[in-house]
Order: C-alpha cells, then structure tokens, then sequence
C-alpha cells in the first residue's frame, strides 16, 4: 500500500512538475504590450491606463526633421598642416633649383608665391570636397594650431581646383604650355585633414539639444477607453509607452523576480487543480489516458495562446477556448470539464493586458458549454452549442460595452466578429473528437451510437447466423439501458455494450439454447465439454473484439457479463451425477473478471434476468418478481458487485426496472371473439 502511495505521488509530482515547466516556457518572460492599435481605429481593449510614468516620445519622422534642421548648423572640424606647405614648397624649389627650362627666374618666385597662397587658402581631398561642394551652402572650420576659422566650401580647394587655380595668374597662363611640361601637379596635395573627433563632437552637441520626448504620462492617467477612437496624440502615448517597455525590458533580462513569480503563478493553478483530481477524481489516475488529455489541454491552448500575442494581427479571442470543456464533457464529467476549464483560462489569463474581461468572457463560455451540451450523440448539438457559446460571448461583451462607453456610436462592433470566428471554428471541435479518441483510447457517444447501428458487420452477421441471440442482445440492451438511465449512469454505453456482449457465440451459435430448433448438440456431450463451451463464448468473443477493432470499454462488457460467476446448468447437473467425487470449480467458471463499473452491473443484471425469464413456465406479476428477486440476489450474495461502485440503492431501482419491464414484455394478450355464423 505504501508504495502505490508513493507511486500515486511521483506520478502526480511529475505531471505538475512537465505541465508548469512546459507553460511557463511558453509565458512571455517581460512587460511587453501584446496588442495592436491602429490610429483613427476604435481602442478595442479595456480602459488602458499608464501603469508606470514614461515620455511622451516624439515620432520619428519628427526627430528627423529636428535633425536635419540641427544639421544645417554643423561644420566639419579639417586640419590645417603647415608641414605639407612646407614640404612641397621645398621639394618645388629643389626639383628647379637651375630655373625652368625656357623661362625666366622671375617664374620661380611666381609659382611659389602661388603655390603658398593656394596652400593657405587649403586644399582638401578630391573625395571629400566632391561630397561636401554639392552643397554649395556647406561650411567647414579649419583648425590651425589653437585656432578655428568657419569658412565656406567654395573658398578652399580639391587639388584639381588648385591645379586650375595657378593659373588664373596671367603670367603663369601665357606660359602655361611650358608649364605643364613641368608636372606642377605633382607638388600640389592635400594639406586639411578630416579631424574626425572634433567633428563628432560637435554634430553630438547638436544633436544632444534635441529633446526626445514632448512630455511626460503620469501613472495612473487614462489612455483609452474601450470604444474610443485613437486620435494621433492617444496614438503616440500609446506607442511611447510600448518603447519605453521595452526599454524597461532590456533592463530587466537579468531579473529572474519575473520568472520566479511565473512560476509560482502557474505551480499554484496547477496544484490546486492536481488536489482536485485527488479529492474529487482520484479514479482519473488510476486512468493514464485520462489524466494526460486533461494536463494536455491546458497545456496546448496556453502555447496556442502565446503564439496568437506574439502576432499582434491575430485577436486571441478567436481561439476556442470552450472546446476544453466540450472535449472533456463528452469524454468525462461537467465538474472536470469546468475545473479545467477555469485552470486554462487563468492560465492564458496571465499573458493578456486586461485579462478580467479575458475570465469573464472565457468562464461564461465554458459554463455555457458545458450545460448545453450534456451529450453529444448527434452534430446538431454542436451546432447549437457554437451558437450558443457565441452569443453568450457577445452578450457579455456588450455588457462592458455599455459600461464603459458614454454612447453606442463609441463602441466597435467590428470586434465582435472575433467573437463570430471564434463560435465557427469551435464546429471543428466534431472532428477533433475522432482525433481525441484515437490519441487517448476514448469513446464518445457518437462512436457508440455507430457501433449501435445493426447493419455493422458483426451484429449483421449475429443477425443471420444466430437470431435468437441478436434477438437476446437487443432485449438485454432495452433492459441494461432503462437501469442505467433509472440509476444515472451511462445509457447509450449500457445499450453497445449489450448488442456485443454476447457475439463469441457466434463461433459456435447452435450450442446456445435460444439458437436451437429442436436439436440440442448437448446430449452428445459430458457436462464438462458443454460447460466448456459455454464458456467459451466469452473468450471468443473477446478475439473477435480485436479482431474487429472494438474499443477496450465495448470490450470490457463481454468479459465481465458474466463476470467470475458459473455455468451452473451444467455444473449443478454434473454435482448431481457425481455425488462422491470432488469437482474442479475452474471447470465450469468463466474466466471474468467481475464488472467494475455501474454499467457492466448494469448489463450482467439484465442479461441474467432476461435469460432466465425465458424458462417462466407463467408471466404472472409475482413469478416475474420472484425471478427477479431471486437472481439479482443471488448475485449480490455471490460478491460479483463488491468491485464496482453500484449501491444497493441502484440494485433496488434495478429490480423495479426489471420487473415492470419484463412486465410489459410478456403480458398477457386479451382473446379476440369470433364471429357468430347466422
């Protein structure tokens, strides 16, 4: 015993344990605003208010204005090197220190003086004059030692511009022939030198005067109310409070506090969920299958969830959240069905920015899901459920509507076509329960009510080749399923069951009275090899159950029908032959189990009574009664009910049944008169 507590424990430690850690990897770890506002658009959220003081930032198309109006005022800082005059004046007067060929000396001293004043005046790289002359307005500071000058760009030169420039001397230009044999270019170079720290100092000093933001939010002002149009202004708060989110965000990626409350958040709901099953459901564990679609639920629609507000052009009200509890309503029961319900939704909640109107608008779906789908045995239940589930959600969205707007034209009706969307797409929730069925070896009203259906290949088989049997099934199926509707429990599972508790024998149809005209095979044989074949029509019937695909719960009814019980025809008859000799009980005992649930009680009950009702030599009210009384006690006094939980309470309700409906079945007919001849 102790250790299938502490089995009992580990397996629910790692479910919580798999199903926090999964969730909270899907919770977004920061403040951001997951949703999206479009000016001129009605706000469709809840009132918004400033949960923090931030700057009101000015858009970007407004900095770059105040940028480039700041960069008007900008002059690139340039070197002055008096080295490079030097050098090439010295190299000049070097090169032609014998004079110029075919000219006087007087040239010499021309050209130099030339070639001084261009080099004071300043001569830039051709690249970088050609970028800043096509700005004619362009202004640059040339630093010469400690001194700065502004000047203009058009007043210094590229080394083209000041090759030209020697020139324009009339003297130079009558003899320009003969100098440029010279290659006087070759001692004209750049002397300004881009200063690169000066300058991005002084373009940061200007840009640094630019104020980022034109005006502050205090916390706690209103923003938006539901309903309201975004003007431009609303608009630019709104989108400077997101920036300054994710500014706080960066700031924070090394702040686990965030997580750790995650964690705690999400470990709370899901424990206190796990300590419900425990106290009210404790059955679901004993159910791996049961236990993994409810942990899988929440956990699918919380990622479903963090991937629709990470897309901020999907709303999240389109996911259908009320297929939880639909899924788990048909498969389950209502109370788990909301339990779980309320775990995913305040699960997802934690993600959402106004996540009271999310429960509210979420947990009203779910009740109304859960009540007008008690059963799901034909689509239009569906149907209608969407329809009402839809409604629902726009009815109380219309209450916050009305609310928080001052008049109707406020409110955004276009939001309620999430609403629509959502109520479409939860219509897909009939073919995922196939899906759900084959994943977690469930089996839904729809899949019974299929195999309920005589023309299947089975039971039209047992028609034809065994009628007293299919006869049989369908009166025990009437039976089983008027108890169990009387007791609450699973009706529609009671009926399918009973069509195929007894289909082993149709391996061997004519050794089962009700199949018999008159010829009865047992007379050939002892009473051990009937009693053997007898019971054999529940192994067999267990083979053709795989054999043609079964669920295990349909199954389950063949083996337990007549549980760990006896053939007691053949086993009272061979005591009766055989007074002195010791009879091996497994001989003549069905293999069983015993029913462990209601509706197996429910069948074997029938099952047992109806056969037996067939020997009644008169269907008077007290015969019925008697029989009745008679086997269901038996049954009782035997234990075949000690591992199922039927009370006797249930028991009682299912004599009663029995005997009005066996009642009903054989009454007795009243005799037509005949017609006197004149």
């Amino acid at each position: 015993m102790k250790e299938l507590q502490w089995r009992d424990i580990l397996t629910r430690t790692v479910l919580v344990l798999v199903t926090v850690t999964v969730v909270v990897w899907a919770l977004p770890h920061d403040s951001r605003s997951y949703f999206h506002v479009e000016q001129g658009k009605p706000w469709k959220y809840g009132d918004f208010t400033a949960p923090f003081d931030f700057p009101i930032y000015k858009s970007d198309e407004v900095i770059r204005e105040e940028r480039d109006s700041a960069l008007l005022q900008y002059e690139p800082y340039y070197k002055y090197s008096k080295d490079v005059e030097i050098k090439m004046l010295q190299k000049f007067n070097k090169d032609y220190a014998d004079g110029i060929p075919d000219l006087p000396d007087i040239y010499m001293e021309i050209i130099s003086n030339r070639l001084l004043a261009i080099y004071q005046q300043g001569i830039m790289e051709q690249r970088e004059y050609a970028e800043l002359v096509r700005d004619t307005t362009n202004m640059l500071r040339i630093v010469n030692d400690k001194e700065a000058r502004s000047v203009s760009i058009l007043e210094v030169y590229s080394p083209k511009m000041a090759y030209e420039q020697l020139f324009l001397d009339k003297k130079l230009a009558a003899q320009r022939a003969i100098l440029q044999k010279c290659n006087l270019n070759e001692y004209i170079t750049a002397n300004l030198s881009y200063d690169r720290e000066r300058s991005e100092t002084s373009k940061n000093d200007l840009l640094s005067g630019i104020a980022l933001a034109s005006g502050v939010v205090q916390k706690g002002q209103k923003i938006a109310g539901r309903g309201e149009i975004v003007t431009e202004k609303t608009y630019r708060i709104i989108e400077s409070f997101k920036r300054e989110n994710e500014l706080r965000n960066e700031d924070m990626k090394n702040n686990h506090l965030s997580l750790f409350g995650q964690i705690l958040y999400v470990t709370i709901l899901i424990l206190c969920f796990t300590i419900y099953l425990s106290l009210y459901r404790k059955d679901y564990f004993d159910k791996f299958r049961s236990t993994t679609m409810l942990y899988a639920l929440i956990i699918i629609f919380t990622l479903l969830t963090s991937l629709f507000m990470r897309n901020t052009f999907i709303h999240v009200y389109i996911l259908p959240y009320a297929m939880v509890p639909i899924f788990i309503r048909v498969f389950m029961d209502s109370r788990t069905a909301f339990m779980t319900h309320v775990t995913m939704v305040l699960t997802c909640a934690v993600m959402l920015q106004h996540p009271f109107e999310f429960i509210v608008t979420e947990t009203v779906a779910g009740l109304v899901a859960i009540n007008s789908l008690r059963e799901l045995s034909q689509r239009s239940q569906l149907f209608k459920t969407a329809i009402f589930v839809a409604i629902a959600c726009m009815l109380v969205n219309v209450a916050f509507d009305w609310m928080n707007a001052d008049a109707l034209t406020q409110i955004d009706y276009s939001y309620y076509n999430y609403l629509i969307a959502n109520g479409i797409l939860l219509l897909f929730a009939y073919p995922l329960l196939y899906l759900i069925e084959k994943t977690f070896g469930f089996t839904s009203d729809i899949t019974l009510i299929e195999l309920s259906n005589t023309n299947n290949e089975v039971l039209r088989r047992m028609s034809e080749v065994a009628p007293g049997t299919f006869n049989h099934s369908i009166q025990v199926a009437n039976l089983a399923g008027e108890i169990a509707n009387k007791i609450g429990a699973k009706a529609q599972l009671v009926r399918t069951g009973a069509l195929y508790h007894d289909i082993g024998k149709l391996a061997n149809p004519i050794y089962y009275t009700e199949n018999q005209s008159g010829i009865n095979p047992h007379e050939t044989l002892t009473d051990i090899e009937s009693a053997q074949i007898i019971i054999s029509h529940v192994t067999e019937g267990m083979k053709m159950a795989d054999k043609y695909n079964l669920p295990k719960v349909i199954s389950d009814f063949i083996a337990t029908h007549h549980g760990q019980g006896k053939a007691k025809y053949f086993y009272v008859n061979y005591k009766n032959e055989h007074p002195d000799e010791p009879v091996d009980d497994l001989l003549f005992t069905y293999p069983g189990p015993n029913p462990f649930t209601r509706e197996q009680a429910c069948l074997m009950m029938a099952d047992t009574v109806e056969a037996a009702s067939r020997s009644l030599p008169d269907y008077t009210e007290q015969s019925i009664r008697e029989l009745v009384e008679r086997l269901i006690d038996g049954q009782v006094a035997e234990g075949y009910f000690r591992e199922c939980p039927i009370t006797f309470r249930d028991i009682q309700y299912a004599k009663t049944v029995l005997i009005e409906k066996l009642k009903t079945v054989y009454h007795t007919r009243i005799s037509y008169p005949s017609e006197k001849k004149n």
